[in-house]
């Protein structure tokens, strides 16, 4: 699944990070012991869009997908061509399928799972009392963890139908990484913790057990619930012992299928991908997920790193491109009042020239060839009759504002129509190239970020494989856009 960079060091990247094993995508996807994919990170660094790419890829490979996604952002809908998403998948359209994959995908709905799980679970009359309980119907909605869970629980579900060679999960966009691994278990321990046991007393209880529970503690309990209810409302109470009561045969149900998952995301079938982008606190939060990964024996693939920004020109440094820079600027920036021109005039002087004759030139008309100061080109030389001509042939045969055919200079043109002020410096060639070295300077700074940022992690985790993707220049939005992240992802490998 991995193998080394040999030949792929690139200028702009630090040595340390050339050496980090490439994760090899296209044989993950390609080999059928793998099953699910689960694509995990913090929120913001194209998770789900590395999901998707990565389905696409793999139905185009051959193999039937299913990408589940718990994004509700309607531009991935619209990537895929769909007009709309939920909980149940669909089969998304204009995929190539040569090889005889296909593709679907699914948005979790949270409560719409958890209703489902109930009417699985329970008995029509016990299901009914579930889901119109106030109680559950805040805890299926709101309850920290339930997201979490309940994409494990669709995950468990879209296993056990066994209709797919592939299920590539994109997990809830967590604060912690710790949300995902943990909602299995969280929501088991919610569901026997001390308080719901203490309400379920009762219900539990049956027969001659149960009326005496109800005899002897009947006064203890009323007082207990009583100082509940003035804290949290007076139906509170009454709701969760309807729901735990209705709920107590589920509680096994719960706690077996939370195993189950967990378990299923420990089995060799499964690939875990970390996603992050080449920025201090994704790849922080990434190293703790590889860590905590490691600590709960999950299988871990690699990382796949995002946004990731290169260069054409990697020998010229931000150093040389700045000095560059400024040698031009230095060039083209004469002191104000200064004459660019061989004859030493001031444009004052030049002004005045052209505006007042001298006496001994009215009337007489100028040998061939020479020029009034008016004329004088831009290089600082009187254009010759040659220069003239040539000049109105490249302005498209028109005048560019001089009589008898004799053009104006430029930085005395288009002053007025690009809305420069008088006397501003003209953008010439020059300057222009001293802009883009400058842009060019501060790109290969953020370069520079990333690398050290890219360094630290591998730092910390030599052994992990990475996967690198190009930054584009807009937001994917069509199928297209999806086969060149995951042309990026499995062209990766030598």
């Amino acid at each position: 699944m991995t193998e080394p960079r040999q030949g792929r060091e690139r200028a702009d990247v630090d040595p340390a990070v050339a050496e980090v094993p490439s994760l090899a995508i296209d044989p993950l996807l390609d080999r059928p012991e793998t099953r699910i994919v689960v694509c995990c990170g913090s929120g913001g660094v194209g998770k789900t869009t590395t999901a998707a790419a990565l389905g696409l890829r793999a139905a185009e490979r051959g193999r039937r997908v299913v990408v589940l996604t718990i994004d509700p952002a309607r531009r991935l809908a619209q990537s895929m061509g769909l007009a709309e998403l939920d909980n149940v998948p669909r089969r998304v359209p204009d995929v190539d399928g040569s090889a005889g994959g296909e593709l679907f995908a699914m948005m979790l709905d949270m409560k719409r799972t958890f209703d489902e799980t109930v009417e699985e679970h329970a008995d029509p009359e016990r299901a009914r009392a579930i889901l119109e309980n106030p109680f559950y119907q805040s805890l299926s909605t709101g309850f920290a963890g339930t997201q979490e869970y309940m994409a494990m629980e669709k995950l468990g579900q879209l296993v056990a139908r066994d209709e797919w060679d592939l299920i590539v999960v994109d997990t809830p966009p967590s604060r912690s990484a710790l949300d995902f691994l943990d909602a299995p278990q969280r929501l088991g321990s919610f569901l026997d913790g001390r308080f719901i046991r203490v309400l379920m007393g009762p219900a539990k209880a049956g027969g001659r057990a149960g009326r005496k529970v109800m005899d002897l503690g009947l006064a203890g309990l009323s007082r207990f619930t009583g100082t509940i209810d003035r804290v949290v409302g007076a139906g509170l109470v009454r709701d969760v012992q309807n729901f735990v009561a209705a709920l107590d045969t589920m509680f096994g149900g719960f706690r077996t299928r939370a195993d189950a998952t967990y378990r299923l995301l420990q089995a060799p079938g499964t690939a875990f991908l970390v996603v992050a982008a080449p920025e201090r606190d994704a790849l922080r939060e990434a190293a703790y997920f590889v860590e905590r990964l490691a600590a709960d024996r999950m299988p871990l693939a690699g990382l796949v790193l995002n946004r990731v920004h290169t260069s054409g020109a990697p020998g010229l440094s931000a150093e040389r491109a700045l000095a560059a820079a400024e040698t031009l600027e230095a060039k083209n920036l004469a002191p104000q009042g200064m004459a660019d021109d061989p004859t030493g005039q001031t444009e004052t002087e030049r002004t005045t020239a052209q505006e007042s004759p001298s006496p001994g030139d009215s009337g007489r008309e100028r040998p061939p060839g020479r020029r009034s100061p008016e004329t004088h080109s831009s290089t600082g030389s009187y254009p010759t009759d040659a220069e003239a001509a040539d000049h109105k042939t490249t302005d498209g045969g028109h005048d560019s504002g001089g009589q008898h055919g004799i053009p104006i200079p430029r930085e005395d043109i288009g002053h007025e129509g690009t809305g420069h002020d008088e006397g501003a410096t003209p953008v010439t060639a020059d300057l222009l190239a001293a802009a883009l070295l400058r842009v060019h300077a501060e790109h290969m700074r953020q370069l520079a970020r990333e690398n050290r940022t890219r360094a630290r992690f591998t730092a910390l985790h030599p052994e992990v494989p990475v996967v690198e993707v190009a930054a584009l220049p807009g937001d994917v939005h069509d199928l297209d856009g999806l086969r060149t992240i995951g042309a990026a992802l499995g062209d990766s490998a030598p």
